[in-house]
This record gives structure tokens, C-alpha cells and sequence, in this order.
């Protein structure tokens, strides 16, 4: 009899909590389904409308598709609307208003979804792109250790690493040329050959974030199966793939990668333990060469990222310097910020001279007429400092047409197509144009509640015709050579973002792509292999027409200039 009682009472027992989990699920479902939605002031702004479960997802995102859609979005419903993130319930906030997006960037009020910290995260560990909120000072005190790595100074003192790789590869698409002869244009000997810019040059730039940024030769160029530069591209190739359904439960219930793990999920646990012990191996290196040298009072003078960053650690105070941990997620962010979105920048780049000829032939008569660039080999070495290099620098800097040519690539292809963030409190967001709400009242400012999301549209900003004109989806570089639009608050051009969440690294990255071409252009002419278009994983990346399945790609014909002439 007890047995029995016993066995009922437990009965008893999980059919109320059955039916207390069902409750709760029902009043979640109704709160987030019915009443959130009419609380939500941004049901009041004018925005495309949709079904019950449809969103908007593909239109804002989808690069083939969300220029069509900014331009459309904003003749219909002005700069700042909403649309529907996942369902109808889901008011999601976009604007194209720089007084709107500056407010946001700049405010602490926003911060980066806890689902993109995650994400990035756990590919990338916690550097100063994630973290965010309670993170605040660490973040501060991140910036300012990393700030003197990347000033002027510092980045054109790596100049002869990014001349010495670029003119590596230089030499070996000159080779591949000379090879591809007998074997694919028996008519065309000796002339051009078709590469894959994007992987040559993310291998270039993976050899010059080792060299510049941790004194670390990977020679990827030489063999791709290095085991780091291997371990990032089976790592983003994976995540390239987008998440699917199961990638997002992860986010939400990382249990699941643990319990049930697939094989995307194996290759980044694979690849993160090969990038991890390699990293904490140049770290302690690293530190036991600058502690030996403080001891001998012989100055090291590296000036690789690495040996900046730990000097500049070492120096702060005790309590505000970062661990070992949190120092390797820093390097972690800057090999793939130095090396995948810069490949993706030149590539992009090759791939718009290659579209526009004559745009390439000037940029090349531009190079060619500077003797100081011509004629430049290898610097050289006297003493511990290097002659020539600073002065290279400072003239491939210094040419408007490639600096137009270079600026312009990253204005129509930057490579995050936008951010999001979400409010942390309830916020009024002003607005530099008014907005007519649907019944009809005009507001210069958006009320926004605690946990709404924002988007901001990078790709739609650099690429808005209120700002930039009619041609504003034209590769166009002389409209750098000529007074920039401006907008209080704001720069013009947002692929390296703004506010306290810019790109440290911008200036690295600008004078790597002009390097780059510079060697490049007076070797090589470059026309177009294929049809080329774009998907949207991390980073903006470009593939072949028809062969999405292939990843990654951006071939060109690479034709010796000298014969082509």
C-alpha cells in the first residue's frame, strides 16, 4: 500500500510541476508574443510590415540583396525605421541617420548582444571587440596598452615586413605564371595565370601579423599546412557555413556542443587548442626575452605588436595590467582583425582594378612615376635601424590615387556589413531628420526600451546616397581626392566603426593594402576570371557565382605587365 502511495504521490508530484512549466511557458508566450509587442514604442515607427513568424533577416543582411533594401527602406519610410528580427513580435530598430548612429556607438547605454559576445568569443576569447558592461575598465585599460602598437609611428616602423611579404608573393605569382605556360594556354605562353587572390594574399597577411605582431615567422606563404594559419581557416571555413539551427541553440544552450558535438564543433575545439598552445608559447617567450633584458639593461627593440603590448603592460600599474589570459585573447583578435579582414580589403581591392581597367592603369602610372617606390628594393639594415624604410612609408602614404583607390574598395566592401547592438536601459535616441510615426505625429527623437535591438547598417552608411550622392554604389576613388561629406560627430567613412569600439588597428591595415598594391601594380595586371559575389559570415567574404560550396574565393588573371605593355 505505501508502495502505492508513494508511486501516486510522485505522479502527483511531476504532474504539477508539468503543469507549472507549462504555465510559466504560456504566460512567457503571451507576454513575449501579445503584450511586449503593444508596449514596444517602436511599433509606432513606419517600417515594412510581415506575418506572424516573418522577419527581415535575409533583406538587411544578405549583401547580394541589403543594398537594394537600405535605398528602398529609406525612400519608403526615411532614415530611421523598423523591421521584424524573428517574428512580428520582434520590433528591431535600423537607422541611416549619423546623428542616430553616433548616439548609439557612443552611449554606454548600448552594448553588443550577449549572443555576438558568444560568438565571437568563443572563437576569438574575450578581447576588447567583446567585451563590454562590467568589462568597462578592463576594456579602458586594454585600449590604452594596445593604443601606442598601433600608432603612425609604430605601424610604419613595420613597413619593411609588409614590403619583405608582398614582394614574397610578388615572386611566387611570377613563378605560378611561368608554370601555368606549357599547361593551360599553350597559346599564350608564359603570359598570365589565373590565382585565388583571397588565398594567397590571407596567407601573406597571416606571415606579416606573425612577423609584425609577434616577431613569429608562420611562412603560410610557403606552405599552407602551417599548423596555425591552418588551425584559423579550418576554424572560420566551419563557421563560414553559417550557424543552422543547431549553431544557435549552442548560443543559447552551450551545453549542446558538450552533449551532442558535430564536426564543425570538433574542428574549433581542434584548431582553438593548436591556436591557444601556440600563443601562450610566444607570450612567455616573448616576456622571458624583454624580463632578461631589463635584468642586463640591454634595451630589446623589437617592434612587433607582442613585445609593445607586454612593455606597455609591464610598465602599468600592477593593478591595472592585463593577465597572460587576457593578453593572449587581445593577439587572438588582432591575427584574425590583421589577417582575414585585411586579405579580404586587398582582395577586394585586385578585384575592382581588375573591373575597372582604366582605374587600374592609372593607379599604376601613379606608382610607377614615384622613383622612390619604383626603385625600392629590399631595405637595408645599418646597425639596429633600417634606412629607406620610414621614407617608403611615408611615400606610399602619401599617394592620393592609392590612398583614394584603397579607401574607396573599403567604402563599398567593408568587411563587417554591420553591427547590432541592444539597449541596456530604456533611451531616447535623437535624430538629425525627422521621422512621421504611423499616426501621423513628426518626432526628432526615438523612444527605445530596455533590451530592443539596433542595427547599424555599416555597408548602407558607406554606401548612402544622402550622403555620398547618386554614384554613391560606383567605385569611384577621386571622390577622396575632393572635400569629404561630413556629419557632426561622425566620420564619413564607418568600416572601421566609431566611438569606443572602433578599429585600433585601422592604420595597420591601411598602409599593409597600399604596400601591397604598390608592389604588386607595376609587376601584375589584373582582369577579371570570374563572376564574383559576396555572403556574410564573420566577415564580408566573396565567392564564385555557382560554386558557393567551393568557400571562399576571389580568382583574378594575373598577367605580367611588363609583357602585357
Amino acid at each position: 500500500m505505501s508502495s502505492r502511495v508513494s508511486i501516486s504521490t510522485v505522479v502527483e508530484v511531476i504532474g504539477v510541476v508539468a503543469l507549472l512549466l507549462i504555465a510559466r511557458f504560456l504566460v512567457w508566450a503571451v507576454h513575449l508574443f501579445v503584450i511586449a509587442p503593444r508596449l514596444d514604442p517602436l511599433r509606432h515607427l513606419p517600417g515594412p510590415d510581415g506575418s506572424a513568424m516573418q522577419n527581415h533577416f535575409r533583406e538587411v543582411m544578405d549583401p547580394n540583396l541589403s543594398q537594394d533594401t537600405h535605398e528602398r527602406w529609406v525612400k519608403q519610410y526615411g532614415r530611421t525605421f523598423r523591421f521584424h528580427g524573428f517574428g512580428k513580435h520582434d520590433y528591431r530598430l535600423m537607422s541611416l541617420d549619423f546623428r542616430a548612429v553616433s548616439h548609439v556607438l557612443n552611449s554606454p547605454v548600448y552594448e553588443k548582444p550577449w549572443q555576438t559576445r558568444r560568438l565571437l568569443a568563443r572563437l576569438l576569447g574575450r578581447g576588447i571587440s567583446v567585451m563590454e558592461g562590467d568589462e568597462h575598465r578592463p576594456r579602458s585599460v586594454a585600449r590604452k596598452i594596445i593604443a601606442p602598437a598601433f600608432s603612425t609611428q609604430s605601424v610604419k616602423a613595420l613597413c619593411p615586413i609588409f614590403l619583405q611579404v608582398a614582394e614574397e608573393l610578388r615572386d611566387i605569382w611570377d613563378n605560378q605564371i611561368s608554370q601555368s605556360a606549357s599547361t593551360t594556354e599553350p597559346k599564350n605562353p608564359g603570359l598570365s595565370a589565373v590565382m585565388d587572390s583571397y588565398n594567397w594574399i590571407s596567407r601573406a597577411t597571416f606571415d606579416i601579423i606573425g612577423l609584425a605582431g609577434f616577431d613569429y615567422p608562420f611562412r603560410s606563404l610557403e606552405d599552407e599546412s602551417e599548423e596555425v594559419s591552418l588551425a584559423y581557416r579550418k576554424m572560420f571555413a566551419a563557421t563560414d557555413k553559417g550557424p543552422g539551427l543547431k549553431g544557435l541553440l549552442r548560443l543559447y544552450f552551450p551545453i549542446i556542443e558538450r552533449v551532442l558535438p558535430d564536426e564543425a564543433a570538433w574542428i574549433t575545439k581542434q584548431s582553438l587548442r593548436t591556436i591557444r598552445a601556440a600563443g601562450d608559447k610566444l607570450i612567455a617567450n616573448k616576456k622571458a626575452a624583454i624580463m632578461a633584458s631589463a635584468s642586463s639593461s640591454k634595451e630589446i627593440r623589437d617592434k612587433d605588436l607582442l613585445s609593445l603590448l607586454i612593455k606597455s603592460n609591464l610598465s602599468e600599474n600592477p593593478a591595472q595590467r592585463m593577465s597572460d589570459d587576457v593578453l593572449l585573447d587581445q593577439l587572438s583578435t588582432f591575427l584574425f582583425a590583421g589577417s582575414d579582414s585585411t586579405a579580404v580589403s586587398i582582395a577586394w581591392c585586385l578585384h575592382n582594378l581588375a573591373i575597372h581597367q582604366d582605374i587600374q592603369a592609372r593607379l599604376r602610372y601613379e606608382i610607377m612615376s614615384l622613383t622612390a617606390i619604383a626603385s625600392v628594393s629590399h631595405p637595408e639594415h645599418t646597425g639596429s635601424e633600417t634606412t629607406r624604410s620610414p621614407s617608403y612609408a611615408d611615400a606610399v602614404d602619401a599617394l592620393p590615387f592609392l590612398d583614394g583607390v584603397v579607401r574607396e574598395t573599403l567604402r563599398l566592401s567593408p568587411p563587417v556589413h554591420g553591427t547590432i547592438r541592444v539597449a541596456t536601459a530604456d533611451d531616447h535616441i535623437p535624430l538629425s531628420q525627422g521621422t512621421i510615426l504611423r499616426d501621423g505625429t513628426a518626432t526628432t527623437h526615438i523612444r527605445i526600451k530596455k533590451g530592443s535591438y539596433v542595427h547599424i547598417p555599416i555597408e548602407g552608411l558607406n554606401t548612402s546616397t544622402d550622403v555620398w550622392g547618386d554614384d554613391a554604389r560606383q567605385f569611384n576613388p577621386d571622390r577622396w581626392l575632393r572635400p569629404l561629406p561630413s556629419h557632426p560627430g561622425l566620420a564619413s567613412l564607418m568600416t572601421f566603426s566609431y566611438g569606443p569600439h572602433s578599429c585600433p588597428g585601422w592604420k595597420f591595415s591601411l598602409l599593409e593594402a597600399k604596400v601591397f598594391l604598390a608592389v604588386l601594380l607595376p609587376s601584375f595586371k589584373f582582369s577579371p576570371a570570374d563572376d564574383i559575389s559576396k555572403f556574410n559570415a564573420i566577415l564580408t567574404r566573396p565567392y564564385v557565382k555557382g560554386k558557393f560550396e567551393l568557400g571562399t574565393q576571389l580568382p583574378v588573371r594575373v598577367e605580367r605587365y611588363e609583357e602585357a605593355c
